[in-house]
């Protein structure tokens, strides 16, 4: 069973930037696509960006300009570079990885944009 590990969450200013880190424990048949979500306080949780092993790229509209996601399969981890932050970013973010059959989860990571 894949397990998927964020990292890189924390407490920012709102302008600063974060980057995220997802790692799977194994190796994961290609091709896939890694998703990132986040859930507010309070709130559901939303899809922000998304990445094929093939390299396409979608983003929600709130983080667009602002998020890039990238991906490298080598070492089986993903990246969200998050800039521009404001007060709403606040929220945990996590990571899924779809392979066609499976889907796995990551147990999320906290951010905060506060000054």
């Amino acid at each position: 069973q894949v397990q998927l590990t964020e990292s890189g969450g924390g407490l920012v200013q709102p302008g600063g930037s974060l980057r995220l880190s997802c790692a799977a424990s194994e190796a994961i048949f290609i091709p896939y696509s890694m998703v990132w979500y986040r859930q507010p306080p309070g709130k559901r949780r939303d899809l922000i960006a998304s990445i094929t092993t093939g390299g396409s790229t979608n983003y929600a509209d709130s983080v667009k300009g602002r998020f890039t996601v990238s991906l490298d399969t080598a070492e089986r981890t993903g990246y969200l570079q998050m800039s521009s932050l404001k007060a709403e970013d606040t929220a945990v973010y996590y990571c899924s990885v779809w392979d066609g059959g499976e889907e796995y989860w990551g147990k999320g990571t906290q951010v905060t944009v506060s000054s």
